[in-house]
């Protein structure tokens, strides 16, 4: 289990050894160090806490400022806990570069989105607009009838609206690492991931298995469903 955090730079395209165009997003990943080791005896369970981007100490809070005294760590602006099998072998002031990820590795990447502000319910929710013509009036994009009469004389949790759009955690399952700078501390993972340029990132191992496929991949169980070469009932083998 690996993790680091990240500063979006933004997208590109590299090429493949067969010329086919891959888009990628690069990502500026660490240096992280390890601020805090969270136990099972003390704190109930077991993580590290990953520090990220140096930061000027008047920026920080007394508290802030203890913490990472304490852990003899500089100043960082970002902290965030990751729950890690290697979780022994990490200890207090442990340096995690970019290389700790290898081309083909498959990540989990989350962000926040970028914020639309106030937004209605066709652009949010892609709702419908009233038709345009005949007398439907100035209300051609507003929300429309939100739930029945006195029964149940209110609307459903859940009900779609206008209101704030972006600006939330989202995470992106399953994008494989495409190649990693080791050099300048670079990641560039496949497709597009949230935020915006600038914005801080947490990657960490997929929790998608992914299964290489192998020689028997593709030949089904089902003797309905197998080749003509091992199932004599199809017709395909009997007109041979």
């Amino acid at each position: 289990m690996k993790a680091i955090i990240g500063k979006k730079v933004g997208m590109s395209q590299i090429f493949d050894a067969n010329g086919q165009v891959i888009p990628v997003t690069v990502i500026e990943a660490g240096p992280c160090v390890v601020s805090q080791k969270k136990t099972a005896e003390k704190d109930g369970y077991e993580a590290i806490q990953l520090g990220y981007e140096d930061v000027p100490e008047r920026k920080l809070s007394k508290p802030e400022q203890g913490h990472l005294q304490k852990a003899g760590v500089a100043p960082k602006k970002h902290l965030k806990e990751f729950k890690l099998d290697n979780y022994a072998e990490l200890n207090i002031g442990d340096i995690i570069k970019a290389d700790t990820f290898a081309e083909g590795d498959h990540v989990d990447v989350t962000g926040i989105s970028k914020g639309k502000g106030y937004a209605g319910v066709i652009k949010r929710w892609n709702a419908q607009r009233t038709p345009m013509s005949h007398g439907g009036g100035p209300v051609h994009r507003h929300a429309g009838s939100m739930g029945a009469c006195s029964t149940p004389s209110r609307i459903f949790k859940g009900k779609i609206g206008a209101g704030q759009m972006g600006n939330e955690q989202v995470t992106v399952l399953n994008l494989d690492v495409v190649k990693v700078d080791a050099e300048l501390g670079i990641l560039a993972v496949r497709g597009a991931i949230p935020g915006p340029k600038g914005g801080i990132v947490y990657l960490r191992n997929s929790v998608i298995n992914v299964k290489e496929k192998g020689a028997a991949a593709g030949i089904s169980s089902n003797p309905q469903k197998a080749s003509a070469r091992v199932n004599p009932q199809k017709a395909s083998a009997r007109n041979k």
